[in-house]
């Protein structure tokens, strides 16, 4: 995994040594995404810039990667893996194609040399690149199908800024860093909308998405989204097909030539990896080796957060035990928890206020202490978009509700809305976050695709898997990158593969939970390789501590703000926000725990990168 970045312009000679410092400046915004190498390639309208991650071909992957044709060189900046590069690479060969290396990035390379850009049909993986095309002066720009790798471009009056993340692109004078209504609308709303980027100005291409530029303009392209095809095998043959098709996606994730892991909480979806990649492995000769997250409790575990009312510590102990991993609890305390330098860490990894929280805090230092023995991690994410594993699901309110089902279900809990504390006239009058969701969601559902004479609750279903898939799968698949990146360590979603997407999609609901639970396909196509326990642990999210003294110092912390006139103060109602801080500690509402996150991520934010904030 690799950061990327690159300047087109076709006004300015960027060859020339009064530019290249600018380029090199975008580029070293990204060394914790690159610690092992950095490259650029320069011409007269373009300049490239990457900064490596060694995981496949540690000596012969170098980038930019240029080849030079009788027509113009055609170089490129990638980040990413093509799990299916070696039979690309195969199939290219025969098309009298030949490599140097034995990296995927010559594959890529090459197969936009055959297809161009078609090449994003043929890749199967997790990526996002810049090709600019010396024949035809032409940039081409490149997302994977389900957004796993980011990428974000800014438009100048004679070309184009992109980069990995916003912090490359805002480390150019020609970038300006605003903030405005629309911008703070996406921070507040719990929502990511497609090619929306929070900055004024910058755009994120879309995932499955390509954008071209050349003399006469920006052009956007979709080559992948979700289609509506008939289903038509019967629920033992849907669940063989998707156990076949897990087994083949995680062999193809386990390739690298660095040391590789699994992420297990003792949930089903990280159970079922680490289970088929401990069977792959021992085919090898090798063990998996996992690494679960822990908290150091001064009490008993007690929680008021029905999803997570049981520990994953228990669970993840009877998976190694199961399949013979190599596994390491990694425990963190909250003293770690509330390090400011923690804070200020996730934030400026993260380039955006309003994470989530602790949550980024620990994925953040789990992620540190992985590093220290993997370079190379893999992931449950998506699971639950695609199977319909939460559940909100499954509740009739929800799902008969026109709008974002995890919007709806805050609203019936009280104790989980995630604008709770924000000040009411920003959020209502001159936000109107409300309205934001309400005309968000029309245009998603707008473009979920259907068939003629379906059942209407059937629709009304693929409504719901359709929108977490495009508009809220992307903020967790953010974080999982930004902390991941942020200390070099590449994770790696199985689920994400764009085959099983399409499959689990196109489904009926009533397969999906055949059996009266959430994620029945998946727990049918997996429980042979698990304890029973843990095929039948229902849905947990993402753990936190429960110790109180957390909480005190998010107090004491959050008071400090207060007492200072912190700016960050100004966007939360001030006598609430006053009153939750200034009382005792086990009194503290869960909804306004995550308020003190986010106003210590706010002042973190602006104390970092000090935008313009224009909201009107």
């Amino acid at each position: 995994m690799c950061g990327i970045s690159g300047w087109v312009s076709f006004q300015r000679d960027l060859a020339s040594e009064r530019e290249l410092p600018l380029l090199q400046a975008m580029n070293e915004t990204m060394i914790c995404r690159g610690p092992d190498a950095e490259g650029t390639w320069v011409s007269r309208s373009a300049a490239l810039g990457h900064r490596r991650l060694a995981v496949i071909d540690i000596e012969g992957g170098t980038q930019p990667m240029v080849v030079e044709t009788p027509d113009g060189p055609v170089a490129m900046t990638y980040s990413g893996e093509a799990y299916n590069f070696t039979e690309l690479r195969d199939e290219l060969r025969r098309r009298g194609h030949a490599f140097r290396t034995a990296s995927d990035t010559e594959v890529v390379l090459r197969g936009y040399l055959e297809w161009g850009e078609a090449v994003a049909e043929h890749l199967n993986g997790m990526y996002a690149l810049g090709i600019w095309d010396g024949r035809s002066e032409r940039l081409v720009l490149l997302r994977d199908r389900l957004g796993i790798k980011p990428l974000y471009y800014y438009p100048t009056k004679d070309g184009v800024l992109f980069g990995s993340e916003a912090k490359a692109i805002l480390a150019h004078p020609l970038a300006e860093a605003v903030v405005d209504a629309d911008g703070f609308r996406e921070l507040f709303g719990f929502v990511k909308t497609p090619g929306q980027a929070v900055w004024a100005g910058m755009r994120e291409v879309k995932p499955g998405a390509l954008v071209t530029l050349d003399r006469t303009g920006l052009r956007e392209h979709v080559y992948w989204k979700l289609e509506v095809t008939e289903h038509r095998d019967d629920t033992p043959t849907t669940v063989a097909r998707i156990s076949e098709l897990l087994d083949d996606i995680v062999a193809r994730q386990l390739v690298a030539d660095v040391p590789l892991c699994v992420l297990l909480s003792g949930g089903l979806d990280s159970s079922a990896l680490t289970a088929l990649s401990a069977r792959h492995l021992r085919e090898q000769g090798k063990q998996v080796r996992s690494f679960t997250v822990d908290f150091v409790q001064s009490g008993e575990f007690r929680s008021d957060d029905e999803l997570r009312a049981t520990q994953d510590a228990p669970y993840a102990r009877q998976v190694v035990e199961h399949v013979g991993s190599l596994h390491q609890d990694i425990r963190l305390d909250y003293q770690e928890l509330a390090n400011p330098l923690v804070r200020q860490a996730t934030v400026a990894a993260r380039d955006l206020p309003f994470g989530f929280g602790e949550a980024d805090n620990s994925l953040y230092l789990l992620f540190k202490a992985i590093r220290e023995h993997s370079t190379v991690a893999l992931s449950g994410e998506s699971a639950d978009e695609i199977f319909g594993g939460y559940p909100w699901f499954h509740i009739p309110v929800v799902q008969q509700a026109d709008m974002f089902p995890w919007v709806t279900a805050s609203r019936l809990d009280p104790s989980g809305h995630p604008t709770k504390l924000i000040d009411p006239e920003l959020l209502l009058t001159t936000l109107d976050v409300p309205g934001y969701w309400a005309q968000r969601y029309a245009e998603a559902v707008a473009a979920v695709p259907g068939r003629d004479g379906e059942d209407p609750h059937e629709r009304r279903m693929r409504q719901h898997c359709y929108v977490h898939l495009t508009s809220l799968l992307g903020m967790l698949l953010d974080r999982k990158d930004r902390m991941s990146m942020a200390v070099g360590l590449e994770v790696r979603v199985p689920f994400c593969d764009h085959r099983l997407v399409e499959y689990v999609f196109n489904t009926p609901w009533a397969m999906k939970t055949f059996d009266g639970k959430e994620k029945s396909l998946l727990r049918a196509a997996v429980r042979d390789a698990l304890p029973a326990s843990v095929a039948d642990r229902t849905k947990a999210l993402y753990p936190h501590t429960q110790e109180l003294a957390y909480v005190s110092e998010l107090q004491r912390q959050v008071s400090e703000r207060l007492s200072a006139g912190h700016q960050a103060v100004e966007f939360f109602d001030g006598d609430a926000l006053r009153k939750a801080a200034g009382g005792p500690a086990e009194a503290v509402q869960r909804d306004e725990r995550e308020a003190f996150e986010r106003v210590l991520d706010l002042a973190v934010w602006l104390d970092i990168r000090r935008p313009v904030i224009k909201l009107s």
